[in-house]
């Protein structure tokens, strides 16, 4: 019965290491014509398409919401205001840039 509690242990604590290996990544550019161009991935190479990208005013207000397209892009308009770009695959797995970070 202890061997069976330590193989449990074993199992759980390497598939929650392969759970951590698997890091969002996303960086988001101004394109210089009032959009903006956002790329994600997973540092495992993973691909971002279908992932959840939305755009929020300096108010917290939710302004945008799309998806990462079948190439891990998410493009839109450059708001005139303060913003945010948060890049959601779920907890644990999200990566928020702020507008001000986003330059040409």
């Amino acid at each position: 019965m202890k061997n069976l509690a330590t193989l449990s242990t074993m199992a759980f604590l390497l598939l929650a290491g392969t759970a951590v290996a698997h890091t969002p990544i996303c960086a988001c550019y101004d394109n210089g014509d009032g959009t903006v161009l956002c790329e994600g991935g997973f540092s495992d190479g993973s691909s971002a398409s279908g992932v959840a990208m939305m755009v929020y005013d300096g108010k917290n207000n939710l302004i945008l919401e799309g998806k990462m397209s079948e190439d891990s892009e998410f493009e839109f308009a450059k708001p005139d205001n303060d913003y945010r770009v948060v890049f959601d695959a779920g907890p644990g797995h999200e990566v928020e840039i702020k507008g001000s970070d986003i330059v040409e």
